[in-house]
């Protein structure tokens, strides 16, 4: 559908979007998103970002969760309305529970006097939203082209700061096709915002007691996010280096040791008495063991897989955007020290 008046705002949104760098846009196409579709191609020459047409949201999401994983670029995803992101909800999930970055724009039709009857009706809501909001860093609803300006590198500098995860914006579609405003507009400018970092008396403690540890092992996850992130990884094991759900160290590396199993993993653990934990993701169960014991309501044992007295030193941003709803933060790492039994008032004889 071309647009009826002057240059739209869906222009100066693509000229936003190419400002942050983005290698591809992944989209099954669809009308709430029309004006934005329309610019990325023809204004924006399909070029950076490039459109990618997908067969389903959920594999548009999965595409962009993949090409970060291979690059450390994040991309763009764009879906429509209410049914697009239902969709997409569970790949966005995987994203948020795998702490990737991930910026999404949805499209909507918010005026009722404006838009069409029937499918585009049923296929908005007030705040689209509602449907990730407990598993995305941020999502808003720009109202002006401008106030898109100012959201979408608010979106990018939030989903890029550690710890990573997937941003939304629900984006109206009469205001893409508006007529855009060029005397008062201006693309603001990304700055990355620093990463979180370790308190420094924190550290000095816990290098004293790598230093001090008879036997220590390093247990690693997401934490060697570059190569300079390795690099300094490489440095630090001066124990065995060990990993977590990913490898984030190299095989070849002399101190390096790879746990092929439970059985193996508890062997290597039992003799060592400074465990450290770099952003693992579920460290508990790096130390410890849980063993279904097949009764009809799930309980199982858990069970200690290093010495009493090991001293547990983890560090990790994974706390710092875990929401209420979903436990995906897993077990706290600690182990028991001691029993707990039940104590059982003597009944009364009459």
């Amino acid at each position: 559908m071309p647009h009826l008046v002057g240059k739209p705002n869906s222009d100066f949104m693509v000229d936003v979007i190419k400002s942050l760098n983005i290698d591809y846009v992944y989209s099954n196409p669809a009308s709430s998103f029309r004006g934005l579709h329309e610019s990325l191609i023809n204004y924006g020459k399909n070029s950076k970002p490039e459109f990618i047409t997908c067969m389903h949201e959920e594999s548009s999401v999965a595409m962009a969760h993949g090409y970060f994983k291979a690059t450390g670029k994040p991309q763009l995803m764009l879906c429509h309305g209410t049914v697009g992101l239902m969709h997409a909800t569970m790949a966005v999930y995987n994203a948020w529970a795998d702490r990737v970055p991930l910026i999404m724009i949805g499209g909507n039709d918010l005026d009722a006097a404006k838009r069409p009857p029937g499918v585009p009706t049923y296929h908005s809501a007030q705040d689209i939203g509602a449907l990730v909001r407990d598993f995305t860093k941020w999502d808003d609803m720009p109202v002006s082209a401008q106030h898109f300006a100012q959201s979408f590198v608010r979106a990018y500098r939030y989903a890029m700061t550690p710890p990573y995860g997937p941003v939304l914006l629900s984006l109206d579609a009469g205001l893409q096709d508006a007529p855009v405003d060029d005397g008062h507009l201006y693309i603001p400018r990304y700055v990355a915002s620093a990463p979180p970092h370790a308190d420094l008396n924190a550290l000095r403690e816990a290098a004293t007691l790598l230093v001090a540890a008879e036997n220590p092992v390093i247990v690693v996850d997401k934490m060697a996010r570059t190569e300079a992130g390795v690099k300094s990884l490489v440095q630090l094991a001066g124990g065995c280096c060990s990993p977590g759900r990913r490898p984030a160290g190299p095989h070849e590396h002399a101190q390096h040791a790879l746990s092929q199993s439970d059985r193996v993993g508890a062997e290597s653990h039992s003799q060592r008495r400074r465990d450290h934990g770099l952003e693992c993701r579920d460290f508990w169960n790096t130390v410890n063991q849980w063993i279904d014991n097949g009764d009809e309501h799930g309980h199982g044992n858990r069970e200690s897989r290093i010495k009493p007295n090991t001293k547990l030193i983890t560090i990790s941003s994974m706390e710092l955007n875990t929401k209420a709803n979903f436990q995906d933060f897993q077990a706290l790492p600690g182990h028991r020290t001691s029993a707990w039994r039940r104590i059982r008032k003597p009944r009364c004889r009459t």
